[in-house]
């Protein structure tokens, strides 16, 4: 109980990716940069899904989902690792350190079930189009968020919960930019051999169960596009679907690389890196990805665009 009192007390020390020295400003611009760009996208989409009647449609509700959590994910992590740069130190609280890991498994578990979700909504379209409006209603979508949110609160809870309850009475240094539960076991003065085996168990299964619906989803999709006779309706399922395939792509790439490869094969530096990439660097290309290669959302901002230049002539 001294032991974990003392850890409430004296919070945590995070590692910044960054020094003082000249190519560091550099690398820290560029990640700010980055920062600015996929708040300002995943805002802007979110802001056209809810103005244009022409979105509102089940892909595009599960879409304004994606980019909310892509708008959080980022807020998370890279306020607090710009104040340590920017004050030249890492503390975190105890309390802080807590937030960061329920909000981040929280977001990271509920946009892996979402992005399988939204497999199974492109499934249903390409090849049950008739079928779609009934298939995926109002209430049917509806759903399918809230069993994403509910999914990622439950292992929130649980991993957080469970993780700071174990005493940490040694170092106080992080090898993370971020409070992530692996990084943060490493610390601990108890035997957590039993928990880590349990997270890299249910980590697997977190992974390998959105992976497997999505991979049925996309076979069957692959195999109704093949058997498309038109041309015009072979490209536009391939397009809707490559853009989705690309996000599947960047998020579990870096999740099986951080959960499902054994920590003996990376670096604390290539951890930071991989977190860096799905944290920030995803979240920014998801809504580019989507916009470059999507006709309705940039008819929708250029119809926007437009009823903003006419305002201002008025």
């Amino acid at each position: 109980m001294r032991d974990m009192n003392q850890s409430v007390a004296s919070g945590f020390f995070l590692v910044n990716l960054f020094s003082g020295s000249g190519p560091h400003n550099v690398l820290f611009s560029l990640v700010a940069a980055m920062f600015t760009l996929g708040l300002l996208g995943n805002t802007i989409l979110l802001f056209l899904i809810r103005l244009d009647a022409r979105l509102h449609t089940p892909m595009y509700f599960l879409l304004s989902q994606l980019s909310l959590f892509d708008v959080g994910f980022p807020l998370v992590t890279f306020p607090k690792m710009a104040s340590d740069f920017l004050r030249g130190e890492g503390s975190i609280s105890f309390g802080g350190c807590a937030a960061q890991i329920f909000f981040l498994t929280l977001m990271g578990v509920a946009e892996g079930v979402l992005l399988a979700l939204m497999s199974y909504d492109r499934y249903v379209a390409v090849c049950h189009p008739l079928q779609y409006p009934v298939l995926m209603r109002r209430q049917v979508c509806l759903l399918m968020v809230g069993s994403s949110w509910l999914a990622g609160v439950l292992n929130a809870c649980t991993q957080t919960s469970i993780t700071l309850h174990f005493p940490y009475c040694g170092s106080r240094t992080v090898d993370h930019f971020f409070c992530e539960v692996p990084a943060l076991l490493k610390l601990s003065c108890a035997d957590t051999s039993a928990y880590e085996r349990a997270l890299s168990t249910s980590g697997v299964l977190i992974l390998v169960l959105p992976l497997a619906l999505i991979a049925a989803s996309y076979g069957h999709v692959l195999r109704a596009v093949l058997l498309m006779c038109s041309e015009e309706a072979r490209g536009k399922a391939l397009a809707t679907c490559s853009s989705h395939l690309t996000v599947v792509g960047l998020f579990y790439g870096a999740a099986v690389f951080m959960y499902m490869v054994p920590g003996a094969y990376h670096s604390p530096l290539q951890d930071n890196v991989v977190s860096l990439f799905y944290s920030l660097v995803t979240p920014t290309l998801n809504p580019l990805i989507y916009s470059l290669r999507n006709r309705e959302v940039q008819r929708a901002l250029v119809k926007v665009l437009s009823r903003a230049g006419l305002r201002a002539k008025w």
